[in-house]
């Protein structure tokens, strides 16, 4: 028996703990109270790592399907050797772009994985790279590129006065956003500003885990975030109680957007979103008079109607109010895995469209961030033309499950003429897959934090090495880039430089390489098992700005004003439905449950016994209205699709709301026993009938719908 130090991968969080092992193999994880950063914490999910890389159904081989549908094992070489040359042959005859790689969320938690998996595509000249981050939240990257980001960042959680959270449980996702609100032991983190005075708005159609905790809830009818910060910003530009001072040195356009939110009364606010018109005008009122703290916003806003109007919004409601730090103030987290960027009282200007790269060939889609956006992959693969995707490689993902519009995701996958998904079981898109290859887990790679580098509220940050003994028939998903890559001739470009590609590096090597601008060496950052705070020698402050610099944060730029425009003009109705021809019920919203990451936890022994099924969890007073109880057998259906479910009765769930997991279920199966075939809520959503133009990202919360008990 040992005790070996790592830190967990299952989301990104990154909780460190320690690992008891029994022969190489792990048997029991616990929180590492040295760590300086979880301090301890860790939750089920991530104490149930054992389960994942003991589990019967693991493959510890790489797999291939053989003509009779059947998967047979094969050795890595050889299934590398066939891959490359079906790679190499689709490429010479349909150019690079017919190949596309996704990096599923899990890839985030792979920094050697998600680096060499953005440079393979790079390298064999494809822009077909595709990942989570445009499946839930593509409207966090495209905001700031109509809004402008100010050098300096908002203000800090440590030392807020307000914090208002909108659309997000960080109890439970451990997801704090940009801004920095707490994702790391958020729950102590939180009673601890409570302690000292800090007021909490939590705006969420439930009353999660997190709104029990806010000074202020405000539970507003699914998808309409927009209106209600519109009707916020009213408050406070009618009232006079922004910062004057700021938005004339460092903002433009605030008359433009005070003329444009005059048409979100309170009373018409308060009609269209069910949240009386004090607690809206309350709400905006405190935080307004912070006089520090933030709003952040989760996924939900950005997986319900006009997310990059909602999110623009946010950000404009931090802007008029000033909420970032002034000169002068502590830059506690200069980055450490990064580079160090100046901290200055400037603006980076708007940036829109992206630049550079090839566009998505579907309905006039944009890159964001420069990755082709998920929303479209599917029918990038089934529209025939130059640049149609014929080849797909997919790691630390699922898409049957995570992609929008499953139907479409499914005949997509089966349309492809080569398929390969890097994945520990044969998961519902392994399933449908020429070759799946069988990678390590965890605590079998090394990795660093370097996803949340710059998310952490102070300098710190953690390496881990491999701690557990991997079978001998795996490989890490970088050390597989790699191989094709040599196979196909193509290099592997890091910031670092080029990787190696005569010998495999080790994944030191690979890490050191995409940490080679990092503030803190390598080596130091190995040396300390439990990760470490990292403060800069001399400490460092915001910086004075350019007073002759032109560039101004973005208040109300054309497309904010279509789209605001166009939401007013959408008609305010008594039932779920909000556009035309669309009478519902109910509102279906995307959650999170504490037993699983996305689909990830699902098959986990101790898991599943508490959560063996993805529940329908609606206001008992809605379940009594159609005479149903927990344990029935419910319909759910939408304008796209119809899917079945178990019902839960939940008092948290404001009436008129439906609340389920995302990411849930398998392969259609209409013989599949109720719980097995409850949940997949992708199958109720079609991405050509509403989307956003930019980013192509469909109506994935907030979708009407009407439920209906079975027999």
């Amino acid at each position: 028996m040992s005790l070996a130090k790592s830190f967990c991968r299952l989301c990104h969080a990154f909780c460190g703990i320690d690992v008891k092992l029994e022969d190489g193999r792990p048997v029991e994880v616990r929180g590492d109270r040295a760590n300086p950063m979880s301090e301890g914490f860790t939750c089920i999910k991530g104490r149930c790592l054992p389960e994942q890389h003991a589990h019967e159904a693991r493959l510890c081989r790489s797999q291939k399907r053989e003509a009779s549908g059947d998967f047979a094992p094969i050795g890595f070489d050889a299934a590398t050797d066939e891959i490359a040359a079906a790679l190499r042959g689709i490429i010479d005859r349909h150019g690079p772009r017919a190949v596309a790689v996704y990096a599923g969320t899990a890839a985030y938690q792979n920094a050697a994985g998600l680096a060499v998996a953005r440079a393979f595509t790079a390298g064999l000249g494809s822009p077909s790279f595709y990942s989570s981050l445009t499946i839930d939240q593509p409207a966090k990257l495209v905001a700031p590129q109509r809004h402008g980001t100010f050098m300096s960042g908002t203000q800090r959680f440590e030392t807020a006065d307000v914090w208002m959270v909108i659309g997000c449980n960080s109890l439970v996702s451990m997801y704090g956003g940009v801004t920095r609100f707490p994702s790391f032991n958020p729950t102590k983190r939180i009673r601890e500003a409570k302690a000292r005075g800090l007021d909490l708005i939590v705006v969420d159609p439930r009353k999660t885990e997190l709104a029990r905790m806010a000074d202020l809830h405000l539970q507003p009818r699914p998808g309409e975030d927009p209106t209600l910060v519109a009707g916020m910003l009213r408050v406070i530009l009618e009232e006079g109680l922004h910062d004057v001072d700021f938005c004339q040195q460092y903002a433009s356009g605030v008359d433009d957007l005070k003329n444009a939110v005059d048409e979100f009364s309170l009373d018409y606010v308060a009609a269209r979103t069910g949240v009386a018109e004090e607690q809206i005008a309350e709400a905006a009122r405190r935080f307004a008079r912070g006089p520090r703290g933030v709003a952040s916003t989760g996924t939900g806003p950005s997986m319900a109607p006009h997310p990059n109007l909602t999110e623009h919004l946010v950000m404009d409601l931090n802007t008029i109010c000033g909420r970032y730090n002034r000169e002068g103030d502590p830059v506690l987290n200069p980055g450490t895995l990064m580079p160090s960027l100046p901290s200055t009282m400037g603006v980076m200007p708007p940036l829109r469209p992206f630049p550079g790269g090839e566009r998505c060939r579907i309905r006039g889609l944009e890159t964001v961030a420069g990755e082709m956006p998920t929303a479209a992959l599917a029918e990038e693969i089934l529209t025939p033309g130059e640049g149609q995707v014929r080849a797909l490689i997919v790691f630390g993902g699922n898409p049957i499950v995570a992609f929008p519009d499953q139907a479409k995701t499914l005949r997509a996958l089966r349309d492809l003429e080569l398929l390969v998904v890097v994945d520990p079981s044969l998961s519902s898109t392994a399933q449908l897959a020429d070759y799946v290859i069988a990678p390590t887990l965890c605590l079998e790679r090394a990795d660093v934090t370097l996803l949340m580098d710059s998310w952490y509220p102070e300098a710190y940050a953690m390496y881990t090495p491999a701690v557990a003994a991997p079978p001998a028939g795996v490989i890490e998903d970088w050390a597989f880039l790699w191989e094709l890559a040599r196979r196909l001739e193509t290099r592997i470009l890091l910031p670092g430089g080029p990787l190696d590609m005569a010998r495999r590096p080790t994944t030191d090597d690979v890490l050191r390489n995409i940490t080679a601008h990092a503030r803190i060496a390598f080596d130091e950052l190995r040396a300390h098992p439990s990760g470490s705070l990292f403060p800069p020698d001399d400490p460092i402050a915001v910086g004075p700005g350019d007073p002759a610099s032109p560039h101004r944060l973005a208040l109300a730029p054309e497309i904010l004003l279509e789209e605001l425009r166009a939401v007013r003009a959408e008609p305010a109705v008594d039932g779920a439905g909000y556009l035309p021809g669309e009478q519902f019920s109910h509102r279906l919203i995307a959650r999170r449950l504490r037993e699983v990451c996305n689909s990830v936890g699902q098959d986990f022994p101790t898991l599943r016994a508490k959560r063996p099924y993805n529940p329908v969890f609606m206001n008992p007073e809605d379940l009594a209205v159609l005479g149903v109880e927990s344990g029935d057998l419910v319909e759910i259906e939408s304008a796209d699709g119809c899917i079945q479910g178990i019902a839960e009765a939940a008092p948290d769930v404001l009436r008129g709301v439906v609340s389920m997991s995302h990411s849930w279920g398998g392969l259609p199966d209409p013989d599949a026993s109720p719980p097995e075939r409850a949940g997949a809520t992708s199958a109720l959503i079609d991405t050509e009938r509403i989307y956003d133009p930019v980013s192509g990202i469909p109506r994935m919360s907030a979708i009407p719908v009407n439920v209906r008990p079975l027999p």
